[in-house]
């Protein structure tokens, strides 16, 4: 019997030292579903005068190059990064995300974000206009 727990247990230590990096690997993946990137646009699309974009003088700048390149799913979200939250009547009609998990908007671009890591799960590119 003490053999038998022996092996089952260096058999099962590999598993306890898997990097975050691999274990994300084999996690499951939060990502926006179709229906989720259709509620978005189409709710952008409905409330376009009201959401804040559009209006004011000019085209509104971006983020720097180098830093609009990390945003990318599997990047942690750099440090600092002005970040805003969906709008109350958008997330209301969204499925709840699991928890430890967050959507945000950076840049005109909204991100699923891992809370405690600050890790990009997804992102949707051309949801604002």
């Amino acid at each position: 019997m003490n053999r038998t727990f022996l092996k089952t247990l260096i058999l099962a230590l590999p598993v306890f030292f898997l990097s975050s990096q691999a274990t994300a690997d084999i996690g499951v993946s939060i990502v926006f579903s179709s229906g989720e990137i259709s509620i978005i646009q189409n709710w952008y699309r409905e409330h376009r005068t009201t959401s804040g974009r559009g209006h004011g003088k000019g085209k509104p700048k971006g983020l720097p190059p180098g830093i609009a390149k990390n945003l990318a799913r599997g990047k942690p979200l750099p440090p600092g990064i002005a970040k805003q939250y969906l709008p109350a009547g958008l997330q209301s009609v969204l499925p709840r995300l699991p928890d430890g998990f967050e959507r945000i908007i950076v840049d005109g671009k909204v991100l699923i974000v891992e809370i405690a890591t600050h890790l990009i799960h997804d992102v949707l590119m051309d949801a604002i206009l």
